[in-house]
């Protein structure tokens, strides 16, 4: 391959991989026209439109996903191989996406903001919404470098650490009919219930139990993010199962109470994961380690009672 049809490749990889022209030139350290022009010598070398643009957006071509199918691997490969395999925090320019749930940033977003200021402060984080399934395609596609949250399945692509497991608790008003004394079933499928999902559907980890039960409750209300949960709770009888790391946060359970499940339910556990293209990423691993080890400082209750 001649060493200019290798350069498209790279510019061709940076694209598909930030899906903007601008954060493409951006990575690369080069202009935005010298990115264009270099997509222009693309579509006349490999005969395609390769992207075309949607709004603000470029949508990749058929042929472009079916390129860099083939390519992001050995260009990764490559990458890596010439690249130092120290990562400087203090020296580096970098920027880490990940893929997280509003519970998350809530728990841990602060406090690694408040390191990278410290000891790397030409890095930058930036969340990416997590779904359970747009989250795997996110990593495979390279468009995030972690995620944070549960692992509905596993395959080779992946790596994981585990975090920590965690509990349900029930949470209402404080004034709620239900508040004051211990919950039964009964009135737990009787009551009118709130559910943070991610995926949009109405069936949550409750729900699979009861499920298995011959049961059913009444989700009336759907969020898709738990800051929004106890506002709802407090002027309305919605009750609603959470989290009980979030229950921590004197601000989220302000004026709520808060009661065990009528039922032993499973821990629902917590991961940190990647593709494997990025085991031997030494910024990704060194933000790995950031991640685990803030997180071990603010919950190490329970990941020493849980990992």
């Amino acid at each position: 391959m001649k060493s200019h049809e290798l350069q498209l490749l790279y510019v061709f990889d940076a694209i598909m991989t930030e899906r903007s022209v601008t954060r493409a030139a951006e990575s690369l350290a080069m202009t935005q026209p010298a990115v264009s022009n270099a997509i222009s010598r693309m579509r006349q070398v490999w005969k395609d439109p390769l992207f075309v643009r949607k709004g603000r957006k470029i949508e990749p071509t058929s042929y472009a996903f079916s390129l860099w199918d083939r390519i992001r691997g050995p260009i990764y490969d490559l990458s890596t191989a010439v690249r130092s395999t120290k990562f400087d925090p203090a020296q580096a320019s970098r920027t880490f996406r990940i893929a997280v749930t509003d519970l998350t940033v809530e728990m841990i977003w602060r406090q690694l903001a408040q390191k990278l200021e410290r000891v790397a402060p030409g890095v930058d984080l930036h969340a990416v919404p997590y779904t359970p399934e747009g989250t795997y395609s996110d990593l495979r596609d390279a468009s995030v470098d972690l995620a944070i949250g549960p692992i509905s399945h596993h395959d080779n692509s992946l790596r994981s650490i585990f975090l920590f497991q965690g509990g349900y608790q029930v949470a209402m008003r404080a004034d709620h009919p239900l508040a004051g004394k211990p919950l039964s079933m009964e009135d737990f499928i009787d009551a009118r219930h709130l559910l943070v999902t991610m995926s949009g559907e109405a069936h949550g980890i409750v729900d699979s139990y009861l499920d298995l039960e011959g049961l059913n409750r009444r989700i009336a209300v759907t969020v898709n993010e738990f800051v929004g949960v106890p506002k709802l709770l407090r002027h309305t009888d919605l009750i609603c199962a959470v989290p009980e790391v979030i229950l921590q946060s004197s601000d989220f359970t302000e004026n709520l109470w808060v009661t065990c499940l009528p039922f032993d339910l499973d821990p629902s556990s917590l991961y940190l994961f990647w593709h494997t293209r990025h085991d031997r990423d030494p910024g990704v691993v060194w933000l790995r380690e950031l991640i685990e080890n803030s997180l071990k400082e603010r919950y190490s209750s329970i990941m020493d009672t849980t990992g």
